[in-house]
This record gives structure tokens, C-alpha cells and sequence, in this order.
């Protein structure tokens, strides 16, 4: 995934400094030498990677510190502080409200991902209650309508555009009209690309905004444009008041962090991050939870709201007093498989672990692996799925089921030791405890999940959870 090599640097360079036996000068510069290589080859502007060093050592003064000061500490938290910095311009963008219609313009260069992150954007506000509706103001590019159409139609949301009119300021007048009288509360403006930056494309945006007078103007980045990215963001936000960045195609394997440059450029924060071609592969985007996991720190807040997800909030309660008695069933994997496969993929799960980076798991073989499993269990009994007794799948059923699934008898003892494995994870949840009030984001329920799913072992590379609740609302994570 964009930025898990980066990730895996700097986390490295900072684990060598952790390690070293005394931290002086050399060993700081070492570290730093070593995150400012990774982040320049990973197409971060030279002038913010250097603006980056230079205020990390005037924060570090390593003769200036008593041997009391906990140096590796100090460090750490400066190389965090300073990398938030370089992603938050220190202001927030704007939200709509569903007390009025807000209008939202999109912009960027053709092939970012515009029309998809469009419908991806009202998607996620619809699931938040909101009354979307997309407007295609692109009569540029042959399809678009047909593409936005698709869109809109697969995820209910209603939609306006034209086949014969060519003036995109008419089609985006009528639309935000036609939408507003229909009480729509997020009306979204799908606006012409280029190829390049090509003077009509920017005279079009600034019409398109005189005469929709949006809220909120977003300018949607291809993560893997590289060291063009400052100069593209730049060159739009001079056209028209760029409000927010939404970083496309996090899922590829490109450098990435010249989409990151890009709030240095327009001065507006990124408020997604766009992780695959599905509707709900699109995060929102928090830059101490992303930075905490760029570090390899984890994001607990962010690992419990996923949990949730994976256990539907009307399930959560039977779910937590079944395993808190340890009753962890076939059939409770096969449901779990199902919700995990439905939030996302599953190295971003990962990724929230502290101590875990998200390329400990290869996307898409999990995946698959997943999928195979659930073919297999689909040729189970109900008597089979609500056992928890391994000792029932005796030779003659193990080959039932590899004939009825079509997979072979190994892969049916794969998942079966998969699930004893699972049964003993959750074995260690007995005597968790779900909050009367039904909600596991709380920070007493927080840090009982953390100090049930971590390893022993994890726990101590932090200090134990004393240590990690420290290091976190150190880093700026609540629990």
C-alpha cells in the first residue's frame, strides 16, 4: 500500500535510535538522516523535508538536557510533531450542515479518480444521514455523464447531467437548482479534467464556481502524480479557493508523498484518503491516527471503531456476553469473516495494532484466503457451524465437506485450525465487559480491548498498557 514502505523507514530508523546505548548527537543525526532518505524518495517536496530537520533540532537540544530528560522520548515525540505539521495547514475544512444545502465542488486533473471519489463522498455522507445528490458539470471527457450515472444509480443517490447540452456553468446551474428545490442538503459538482494544466481547464473551474458559489471547493490528488504534485496543487488553488485535498489511489504501490506535499501547496487539509475502487474503501482522513500508524504506533481509537463495524452495533452486546462465556462458535467465525471482508481490507485492520505495520499482511491474500475458508464452511451443517467441538469433525466428515465445497481435505483442516486458533484469541476475552451504556469507544473499554487483543509480548515492547497509554496521549491519541 502508498506509504507502508515509508511507514516501515521511518519506524525502523527510530527503532535504531531507540537501541542505541547512548543518544548523542551522532545518533540523532543518524535517524534523521535516515527519515529525511526516506521521505525524499518517497517524492516529499525537498523544501518541506528540510523545513522538517531543521525544526526537529531546534526542538532537540541534546546539550540543553539534564540526564534526567528521557531523550529517546523527546525525539520521538518531535519527529511526530513535526510530521503532523507537514500534514495539517492548522485549520479545518468546512462540514456540511443539514440544517441548509451545501454546495461542493470537485476538481483535478483528469484520471485522479475525480468521478468515483464524487459518488464515494456522497456515499459516506448519505450513510451519515445526509440527502446527496451529484451533478455532472463535465462535458469534457466522452463518458463521464455515463460513468457519474453508473454511480449514482449502484448507490441510490439522485443525479443530473446531459447528453446535449455542452456548456458545463448551464448544467451546473440547473442541477444545484433542480436540487435544491428537491431539499437536498449536499448537492456535489463533478467538474471538467485535463491531461494537463491547460489554461481552459482553470478559466472553466473559476466559471463553474462564480455561478454555483460552492462551500466548499475539494481538489482530489492521485497519490502516485510525485514530485508534480506541490506544483499541480499550487497552480488550482491560485484558480480557486481549493478547501480540501482527498488523496486517490492509496491502494497501488507508488511513493505517495507528493500527494502529501499537496496541503503545503493549497493550505487546506485532506479530509479522505481514497483506498480502492468500492464505495466504502474511502477513509476519512485524521492526521495524528495517520501518523500514529505511519510510526508504527498504532490507531486505537480507529481500531475500535473498526471492531464495531465488524460486530453490527444491534449485535455487539450478544456478541461480547457470548465470548465473555467463551461460547465462540463456527458459525461466530464465519459471521466474523463476513462483516471483515465488508470493512475494508484487512492490512489497514492491522495497521491500527501498535507495534504492527500494515505490510506484516500482503493485500489480497488475506483475502482470498478468507473467501476459500467461507467455501468450506458453506458446506457444513448448521449441527457443524453452532459446534465448537473440534473433536465432531472426525475423517469421514472432514471428507464430506472437502467434496462439498470442492477444495481439498487440507484446506478443510486449515480452517479448522483457524478456528481453534480464533477460540483460543477469544478465550482471552472472558470477563470483558460491554458498557451499560453501549458504546466500546469509551477509554476504560478502550484499554480493556487493548490489554485483551495485544499480545503479551507487544504489550512489553511499550512498556506494558501503563507505558502505552503514555506514549499515546503523548502522540495524541485518547485512551
Amino acid at each position: 500500500m502508498v506509504l507502508a514502505e515509508l511507514g516501515g523507514r521511518i519506524t525502523h530508523a527510530i527503532h535504531q535510535m531507540r537501541n542505541a546505548t547512548i543518544i548523542d548527537e551522532k545518533a540523532l543525526n543518524e535517524c534523521l538522516n535516515e527519515i529525511t532518505r526516506a521521505l525524499l524518495q518517497s517524492d516529499v517536496s525537498f523544501s518541506l523535508v528540510k523545513e522538517m530537520q531543521t525544526n526537529i533540532k531546534k526542538i532537540v537540544n541534546l546539550q540543553d538536557l539534564s540526564a534526567g530528560h528521557n531523550k529517546r522520548r523527546i525525539i520521538e515525540q518531535a519527529i511526530f510533531s513535526e510530521l503532523c505539521k507537514m500534514l495539517d495547514p492548522g485549520k479545518p475544512a468546512f462540514s456540511p450542515k443539514k440544517t441548509k444545502p451545501s454546495i461542493v465542488m470537485f476538481v483535478g486533473l483528469q484520471g485522479a479518480g475525480k468521478t468515483t471519489t464524487c459518488t464515494k463522498y456522497a456515499y459516506y455522507h448519505q450513510k451519515k444521514g445526509y440527502k446527496p445528490a451529484l451533478v455532472c458539470a463535465d462535458t469534457f471527457r466522452a463518458g463521464a455523464f455515463d460513468q457519474l450515472k453508473q454511480n449514482a444509480t449502484k448507490a441510490k443517490i439522485p443525479f443530473y447531467g446531459s447528453y446535449t447540452e455542452s456548456d458545463p456553468v448551464k448544467i451546473a446551474v440547473e442541477g444545484v437548482d433542480r436540487f435544491k428545490k428537491e431539499n437536498c442538503d449536499l448537492i456535489i459538482v463533478d467538474t471538467s479534467g485535463r491531461h494537463k494544466q491547460e489554461a481552459s481547464l482553470f478559466e472553466e473551474m473559476r466559471q463553474v464556481a462564480e455561478a454555483t458559489k460552492p462551500d466548499l471547493v475539494i481538489f482530489v490528488m492521485d497519490s502516485s502524480i510525485g514530485q508534480a504534485a506541490f506544483d499541480q496543487a499550487q497552480a488550482f488553488r491560485q484558480s480557486v479557493a481549493v478547501g480540501a485535498v482527498i488523496i486517490t489511489k492509496m491502494d497501488g504501490h507508488a511513493k505517495g508523498g507528493g500527494a502529501l506535499s499537496a496541503v503545503a501547496a493549497t493550505k487546506s487539509p485532506v479530509i479522505f484518503i481514497g483506498t480502492g475502487e468500492h464505495m466504502d474503501q474511502f477513509e476519512v482522513f485524521d492526521v495524528k491516527p495517520f501518523v500514529n500508524r505511519l510510526l508504527g504506533m498504532g490507531d486505537l481509537s480507529g481500531l475500535v471503531d473498526k471492531l464495531q463495524e465488524v460486530v453490527p452495533k444491534d449485535q455487539q452486546a450478544e456478541f461480547v456476553e457470548k465470548i465473555s462465556k467463551g461460547n465462540f462458535s463456527m458459525r461466530m467465525m464465519y459471521e466474523q469473516y463476513q462483516s471483515v471482508l465488508s470493512s475494508g481490507p484487512l492490512n489497514q485492520l492491522y495497521s491500527m495494532l501498535p507495534g504492527v505495520s500494515a505490510q506484516m499482511m500482503p493485500e489480497g491474500e488475506s483475502e482470498a484466503k478468507i473467501k476459500r475458508y467461507m467455501t468450506v464452511m458453506d458446506s457444513m451443517t448448521n449441527e457443524e457451524l453452532d459446534s465448537s467441538n473440534l473433536k465432531a469433525f472426525n475423517e469421514s466428515r472432514i471428507m464430506r465437506i472437502a467434496r462439498g465445497s470442492g477444495r481439498i481435505v487440507r484446506e478443510v483442516m486449515e480452517v479448522l485450525e483457524e478456528y481453534r486458533k480464533m477460540a483460543k484469541t477469544f478465550s482471552n476475552w472472558k470477563g470483558f465487559k460491554m458498557p451499560k451504556n453501549g458504546d466500546m469507544s469509551s477509554n476504560k473499554s478502550a484499554q480493556q480491548l487493548m490489554s485483551k487483543v495485544m499480545s503479551p509480548q507487544m504489550l512489553q515492547r511499550f512498556g506494558g498498557m501503563s507505558g502505552l497509554q503514555s506514549l499515546m496521549r503523548q502522540m495524541g491519541t485518547n485512551i
